[in-house]
C-alpha cells in the first residue's frame, strides 16, 4: 500500500522520503536534500541537515528555517547544519507561495540527460510524453521546456540565477534541473513533489536512454 505522506507528521514523512530516495538510488551517500514547510508556521520549513546519510535520515536530523530571514529556528542537534542548498529551498518558497515541499535529488540518468543539451542553452527540451500530464501539462503533443541551471561551487548564486529568471519567465513545470548536480521539484503537498520527483525522473531515464 503507498504511503500517504501528508497523512504523516511532517519531519516523519520527510524521513520516510529520504529512505525510499536512498533506496531507489536518487540520494546516494548524503547527496540531495528534501524540504517542506511546517504545518503549524507556513512562514517556516523543516529540510534535511547537511552531511547526513538519507538512507538513516530520522526525524531528529531536521532543521527549522524561516522563509525570510534564513535563520535556523529549531534543530535537535547540536551539531546539525542546514543543508547547503537551503538559499535553493527558500527562493522556491518564496517564488512560489502555494508551493509546501521541495526535494531535491541526483540521478545518473538526469545528468546524462543534462549533458547532452549543449553549453549556453537554459531550456531543456522535454517529449510529449504521457507521463508529462503528471505536471499538469495537458495539452496533445505538447512543447515543454524544463529550466536548466549551470552548477556553481557557490550555491547562494544558484539561487540567486533561478529568482531573476523565474520573476522574468516562471516556469512551465514545477521543476528545475541543474547540470551536472540533480533536478529539484515542488508540490503543493508532501505526496504531490514526492509523485513529481517520479515522474520527472521517468522522463530523465526515457531522455538517457533515447
Amino acid at each position: 500500500m503507498a504511503m500517504i505522506f501528508d497523512q504523516m507528521p511532517t519531519r516523519k514523512a520527510l524521513s520516510r522520503i529520504a529512505q525510499d530516495f536512498y533506496q531507489r538510488g536518487w540520494m546516494a551517500g548524503s547527496a540531495g536534500n528534501l524540504s517542506a514547510r511546517s504545518s503549524s508556521r507556513p512562514d517556516c520549513f523543516w529540510i534535511t541537515a547537511s552531511g547526513l546519510p538519507k538512507g538513516q535520515l530520522e526525524t531528529s536530523d531536521l532543521i527549522l528555517i524561516n522563509i525570510e530571514s534564513d535563520e535556523v529556528l529549531q534543530r535537535f542537534k547540536e551539531s546539525a547544519k542546514p543543508s547547503a542548498e537551503t538559499s535553493i529551498h527558500r527562493t522556491i518558497y518564496q517564488l512560489f507561495p502555494d508551493a509546501r515541499a521541495c526535494f531535491h535529488v541526483h540521478t545518473v540518468d538526469a545528468c546524462l540527460a543534462a549533458g547532452r543539451i549543449p553549453a549556453g542553452e537554459k531550456l531543456m527540451p522535454l517529449p510529449p510524453l504521457e507521463m508529462v500530464k503528471g505536471l499538469d501539462i495537458w495539452q496533445q503533443a505538447p512543447h515543454v521546456e524544463l529550466p536548466l541551471f549551470d552548477n556553481l561551487l557557490e550555491v547562494p548564486e544558484i539561487a540567486a540565477q533561478i529568482r531573476r529568471r523565474f520573476q522574468i519567465t516562471p516556469p512551465e513545470v514545477p521543476a528545475l534541473m541543474i547540470r551536472h548536480h540533480g533536478i529539484t521539484v515542488w508540490g503543493d503537498s508532501l505526496q504531490q513533489a514526492y509523485n513529481r520527483v517520479e515522474i520527472v525522473e521517468f522522463i530523465m531515464t526515457y531522455l538517457a536512454r533515447a
